[in-house]
């Protein structure tokens, strides 16, 4: 599976198919468990076998999914094709603005809910942990070009030393969890 491929989506189409909580859910499943049957990641995310695989159907007729070797009839198992996408909210034609704000919010709703309740649940973590997580901020003065080329920088340098990390393998080490970085530009 390709690390560091990250196709841009621009079809609005496709924006819209992504823009839906069960289908995000089920390609955080898929990023996180390499490949599910539908059965699988219904489970995991909390939907019916025909609801997943009604939408893991949807995911791959827009690309973002295909089904993986070696499944038959009702065992075919799931996976990604990309380990990441990117899209705009920037474009001239008005459905595909919509479509991309439409995705935004959506994908933002999803973060920020979990980014909440991830911060609430320190306290229960060891000292460690609890040391390691949390969150940052910064307000600076940045052109738009000098922000571009930081939110650039900052996905290239998670790429480059953890890249291969956004899925478990054999070669993960011991004690390692499965932590998300969110990072936000906006003018205030």
């Amino acid at each position: 599976m390709p690390f560091d491929r990250m196709p841009e989506v621009t079809d609005p189409k496709a924006m819209r198919a992504l823009a839906h909580p069960v289908r995000i859910a089920l390609l955080e499943a898929l990023t996180v468990h390499g490949q599910l049957t539908a059965t699988e990641a219904g489970e995991i995310v909390g939907e019916s076998p025909a609801n997943a695989s009604f939408h893991l159907r949807q995911l791959a007729k827009y690309g973002y999914v295909e089904e993986a070797e070696g499944g038959t009839g009702r065992r075919r198992p799931w996976k990604r094709k990309y380990l990441g996408m990117s899209f705009s909210e920037v474009h001239e034609d008005p459905e595909t603005a919509n479509a991309a704000r439409e995705l935004s919010r959506t994908m933002t709703q999803r973060y920020l809910a979990r980014a909440e309740r991830g911060l609430e649940e320190n306290r229960s973590h060891p000292a460690d942990w609890r040391n390691a997580l949390g969150w940052n901020q910064m307000g600076l003065f940045l052109t738009a070009e000098e922000l571009d080329q930081l939110n650039q920088e900052v996905i290239q340098l998670m790429l480059e030393r953890f890249g291969e990390r956004r899925i478990r393998t054999e070669t993960t080490p011991e004690g390692a969890e499965r932590v998300e970085l969110l990072t936000f530009a906006y003018r205030v």
